[in-house]
């Protein structure tokens, strides 16, 4: 990641298609090592391509990618309109656990009228 991040960073800075060279010293400026062997695969894979349209098709594949908890969330707004309800309820089980938790603590597992 620090590599492409490098490389984007060269980009956003003018230099439409940076060296290896530009890459290692961005990574060095900041501590980082450089790998060659990722900087040279970068460097190939967006040989000759756009990097907003790179960046573009990539969004494209993260969209169809399942990411677990969050398609509940997702899908929640969409079944009826009424998706925000979801996170109040949320919050106050939160809350509850909250309470009950801070009623324990203050008699410690024992009362003195029991």
């Amino acid at each position: 990641m620090k590599v492409v991040a490098a490389y984007l960073l060269a980009v956003l800075g003018g230099n439409a298609s940076p060296s290896a060279d530009d890459l290692k010293n961005i990574l060095g400026s900041v501590g980082a090592e450089a790998d060659d062997d990722r900087i040279e695969l970068l460097l190939s894979e967006v040989k000759g391509k756009d990097i907003t349209e790179l960046i573009a098709s990539g969004r494209e594949k993260l969209a169809s990618v399942p990411s677990g908890g969050g398609a509940v969330a997702v899908s929640a707004p969409t079944a009826g309109g009424g998706g925000g309800g979801a996170v109040p309820a949320a919050e106050a089980k939160k809350e509850e656990k909250v309470e009950e938790k801070e009623e324990s603590d203050d008699d410690m597992g024992f009362s003195l009228f029991d």
